[in-house]
């Protein structure tokens, strides 16, 4: 997902710098429109997935906490399960931190194509 927003937003830059047909520049803000949509919805998801994984951390944490410290072994694999859950946990946060930003910047790129089709509309006036 990464690497096709990163090469999305390139592309739109470019197809935006090069265009200077009002439909071009429309087929250009509706594509954009519906990549905002995408976006929002998996940026949304990952919020949700990110959540559960700090749920399901915390339970372990509590686990952790309150089992009785005779019975090693127990320990030791409640312990493993946290790392796990904490080393995922770190990779979504990273993943939605990008979303996040990526779907920011997607609406200045909005504002760009707004401010371009203004722009175009008044010379054609």
């Amino acid at each position: 997902m990464t690497e096709y927003l990163t090469q999305y937003m390139e592309t739109v830059a470019k197809r935006m710098e090069q265009c200077s047909d009002k439909d071009e520049l429309d087929e250009i803000m509706a594509e954009h429109m519906d990549k905002i949509s995408f976006m929002q919805h998996e940026r949304f998801i990952h919020l949700i997935v990110t959540f559960l994984f700090a749920i399901v951390l915390c339970i372990f944490i509590a686990i952790l906490l309150f089992m009785d410290r005779a019975d090693s072994v127990e320990t030791i694999g409640v312990t493993v399960l946290i790392v796990i859950i904490m080393a995922t946990e770190c990779f979504y946060v990273k993943h939605y931190y990008f979303l996040e930003n990526t779907v920011q910047k997607m609406y200045r790129v909005y504002d760009e194509l707004l401010a371009k089709q203004k722009a175009m509309a008044g010379d054609k006036k």
